[in-house]
């Protein structure tokens, strides 16, 4: 015989994770591709490129859809991006901060002062938020994860483990960081990075279709771990003891273009969701040419020769790639109506996936 209580929870409703609230910080300074004409570009024997500069940026738009990105104002660092998007999300959720009972960060360097290029992660980025938002509560626990730039999705799925578990009821997540502080400016990968903060409030709901249908999470850590580094600059007399965010670009696409679609399928599969009734992909806006051989190597999986139209926003043109809050604030703005040829309704189901260092994928499909 059950007892009274087994009773009690076999005929309540299953709890649901969603995403309540949703904010972003876009920092104010644009820099355009010319802004690079000057810069001198060696490879990563240490030798000069010789192609024009001008000719260098053509082909590096034509690659990655990249024509300006935004860097974070002198006076801003990751920590007040980060809170900045924070206060937007719980004001967009509704609720009152001191019912929050996790904030997890996801980043990569913490808080780099400019021209400094040395992170702080002392406290950790997430006390630091919570400071800045000025929450007493000590049961609000705040933490870091350092994930790569699927750090922001990581997060959610961490959060949704714990409202599951019954161990939270809310949290906020939030993704920032500021490549741009990171860089080496003699790598031409340097272009590609840029700065930012994107939020969100994950809290239980037990009165609603929409949430959180099923993720998916891989590591692969052994040819792939370095695939993403710290190393020297690329000039030649560039100081030994000084390091920059470096990667394998072509390494990292081929993994991304073989994994990144299988998690996505395995994501779906999970959630019991048929190929047709999803609606947007949030991808990580890494580079354009690579994120549209996502979606077409995902449909190829499914014996589909040609994708929706429409199906995947993107904003890396004017945004760059800024890491952690590329999907958090990408889908703030198609959210709030920002990108006026994407639209999400009631209902509609998403994905969000993510690949990069460590090397890391996952994905989450969710209903709005």
């Amino acid at each position: 015989y059950l007892s009274e209580t087994q009773n009690c929870l076999i005929k309540s409703t299953p709890m649901a994770t969603i995403i309540s609230g949703t904010g972003s910080y876009i920092p104010s300074i644009i820099k355009t591709n010319l802004a690079f004409a000057e810069n001198t570009f060696y490879g990563e024997d240490g030798e000069l490129i010789k192609t024009p500069n001008a000719e260098i940026v053509e082909k590096f738009k034509d690659i990655t859809g990249i024509y300006e990105r935004r860097y974070a104002e002198e006076n801003m660092n990751t920590s007040e991006m980060a809170s900045k998007a924070a206060e937007l999300a719980i004001q967009d959720a509704g609720i009152d901060p001191e019912t929050i009972d996790q904030i997890i960060v996801a980043h990569n360097f913490g808080d780099v002062l400019p021209g400094t290029i040395q992170t702080d992660t002392i406290p950790a980025i997430a006390s630091r938020v919570k400071h800045q938002l000025g929450i007493k509560n000590p049961n609000c626990v705040a933490y870091d994860i350092l994930f790569g730039c699927p750090g922001w999705i990581q997060g959610v799925i961490q959060a949704d483990s714990f409202i599951k578990s019954g161990m939270a009821k809310r949290c906020l997540v939030i993704g920032a960081e500021t490549l741009s502080r990171v860089v080496d400016s003699h790598d031409r990968d340097s272009m590609i990075f840029s700065d930012g903060a994107g939020a969100c409030i994950v809290e239980e709901d037990a009165n609603t279709t929409s949430g959180i249908l099923a993720s998916s999470v891989q590591s692969h850590c052994v040819d792939e771990a370095y695939f993403l580094y710290l190393g020297k600059s690329y000039h030649p007399e560039g100081d030994e003891a000084t390091r920059y965010i470096k990667m394998k670009g072509r390494k990292v696409y081929e993994y991304a273009i073989k994994n990144v679609p299988l998690a996505m399928k395995e994501c779906i599969e999970k959630a019991g969701v048929n190929i047709h009734d999803v609606k947007k992909f949030f991808l990580h806006q890494a580079n354009e040419k690579m994120d549209e051989g996502f979606i077409k190597a995902l449909y190829k999986l499914y014996d589909i020769k040609t994708a929706p139209e429409n199906i995947m926003p993107m904003s890396i043109h004017d945004l760059g790639n800024s890491s952690v809050a590329t999907i958090p604030t990408l889908y703030d703005l198609v959210k709030k109506g920002k990108y006026k040829e994407h639209q999400l309704h009631k209902g509609d189901i998403v994905i969000f996936a993510s690949v990069g260092a460590g090397m890391n994928i996952n994905a989450i499909c969710y209903r709005v």
